[in-house]
């Protein structure tokens, strides 16, 4: 990864000239501006940057970024940036996916990307509908959601992205909101430092076919106690007076008031996102602001071996033991024949 310490790149040496196209408020807008500032503390230089996408509204994004960029086919994004990476291991790659694109067409591609541990950063924006296609429901639309494809609501139970990525053993989970650009840029720039597939959930808002629907955690007057930020090493504490913690309760985890029944800041536990079992992690993730607070922060991130890394290293084991020079060579190597 080249790193540029003499000149550092500002946000602006990664916008392209293209008008953003977004509706006014949609929080694609967010995404994009802490994107650029997340590249420029990394100080990867553009043309080592590739950002892919499918189709939707999140998926125009790669138009507004100086770097190589890809604006593929529904639900592909994720083959795509995996075959890229594969190509390309020295290059950065992000992939942008919306919860429709990514986790309905696009849903298979995903489980085997973070199965198969590509080095990639996928940001995954979740804002529970079909936005580009004009308000139907999505994968993650909650049961009994009232949508144009849904007028009675809908009779299924929605995806959870951060369950998909735990059952598909992914090494790095994070998730954020539109309005925490402070996180939404720290949780970017962990990402793209994890040496893996690394899933970013982004909870946003659709103006026109969604509007509100994260209000209940990202509303200003009740975001503090209704959300958790998650930081490697420190005590699971929030609230607005940082005085409410998370402490074990049997197997399961339970929100506490510091100094109230019993319970010190020597109770709350830490966090440790490197832990190579998931079972706690699977907890936080699963918490959604309700009877617990909402995590948001790197709540995994752990080593393991990279699809493309895992690659390179057996073409090359290949071509050592059998002396091939090219596809040619491999191809006609063992049992040929020649047809008069």
């Amino acid at each position: 990864m080249e790193q540029n310490t003499q000149q550092p790149y500002q946000p602006k040496d990664f916008k392209s000239d293209q008008t953003v196209r977004w509706c006014p408020g949609c929080g694609d807008h967010a995404v994009l501006n802490v994107l650029h500032k997340a590249m420029a503390e990394l100080g990867i230089p553009p043309h080592m940057n590739a950002v892919i996408s499918g189709i939707g509204c999140s998926s125009r994004l790669p138009y507004y970024m100086n770097t190589y960029a890809f604006h593929t086919i529904h639900g592909r994004g994720g083959a795509v940036a995996t075959g890229f990476k594969t190509a390309r291991p020295d290059m950065t790659v992000w992939q942008v996916a919306g919860d429709g694109d990514g986790l309905a067409i696009g849903g298979n591609h995903f489980i085997h990307e973070v199965r198969r541990n590509v080095d990639l950063n996928l940001l995954l924006l979740n804002n529970k509908i079909y936005g580009l296609t004009k308000g139907q429901y999505s994968p993650t639309s909650d049961r009994g959601f009232v949508s144009k494809s849904s007028p009675y609501g809908t009779t299924e139970d929605p995806f959870i992205p951060a369950e998909l990525v735990f059952g598909a053993r992914g090494t790095f989970f994070a998730r954020g909101i539109d309005v925490e650009l402070k996180i939404s840029q720290e949780i970017m720039t962990e990402a793209v430092k994890h040496k893996g597939c690394s899933v970013v959930e982004i909870l946003q808002n659709c103006m026109i076919f969604n509007n509100g629907i994260h209000n209940y955690i990202t509303a200003r007057e009740t975001r503090a106690d209704r959300t958790i930020h998650l930081v490697h090493g420190q005590k699971m504490i929030f609230g607005k007076n940082l005085d409410k913690g998370l402490v074990q309760d049997g197997f399961g985890l339970k929100a506490v008031t510091i100094g109230q029944d019993g319970y010190t800041i020597d109770d709350v536990l830490v966090h440790d996102a490197c832990c190579e079992s998931n079972f706690l992690h699977q907890q936080l993730a699963m918490m959604d602001g309700t009877t617990l607070p909402l995590a948001i922060g790197v709540i995994r991130n752990v080593e393991a071996p990279t699809y493309e890394a895992e690659v390179e290293a057996q073409v090359e084991d290949v071509k050592a033991r059998h002396g091939y020079h090219n596809l040619r060579e491999m191809i006609l190597d063992g049992d040929t024949w020649q047809v008069d």
